[in-house]
């Protein structure tokens, strides 16, 4: 079964960055080739509204058999506002929580970021996960595109 990645707007911008661009450009090739489903949020969309037509671009060549849409709901708003609430991050953080909020009730096998400072980072991810059990949600997994890499099929 494919994996169902959930992505936020620092793996778009990735693509562009000479920093991250490597490694991006090879995990957006897996979802053009279809090797995972991207779980595609409209809080991702709004944030790309104002992006230079290349960047969406981007989001248009991914095959729509690799997309899941999903969608910032009320729940996800609570969710996100509880990670507020706890102090994992501030409040001008609120985007980025909305993100794992969305993640985390689509149950997405992994969210992937380039933010280390508010959603990449160890202690954050156990603030997080800490409300999510508190809750009774799952857990989220964090991790960078490198982290999604495929090894195994490496020539």
């Amino acid at each position: 079964m494919k994996q169902r990645i959930y992505i936020d707007t620092s793996v778009v911008g990735g693509y562009f960055d000479k920093e991250f661009s490597d490694i991006t450009v090879l995990f957006f090739n897996r979802i053009i080739k279809g090797e995972m489903t991207i779980l595609l949020s409209d809080l991702l969309e709004i944030e790309l509204v104002g992006a230079p037509d290349f960047v969406k671009d981007l989001i248009k060549s991914i095959p729509a058999s690799s997309i899941e849409k999903v969608h910032l709901t009320e729940e996800a708003i609570f969710l996100a506002d509880k990670y507020i609430e706890a102090k994992v991050v501030g409040k001008t953080s609120l985007p980025d929580c909305q993100h794992i909020a969305i993640a985390t009730l689509y149950k997405a096998d992994v969210l992937v970021s380039w933010n280390f400072k508010h959603m990449v980072n160890l202690d954050k991810i156990r603030g997080y996960n800490g409300i999510n059990y508190q809750l009774g949600y799952a857990m989220i997994e964090i991790r960078t595109p490198k982290e999604i890499k495929d090894y195994e099929n490496e020539e």
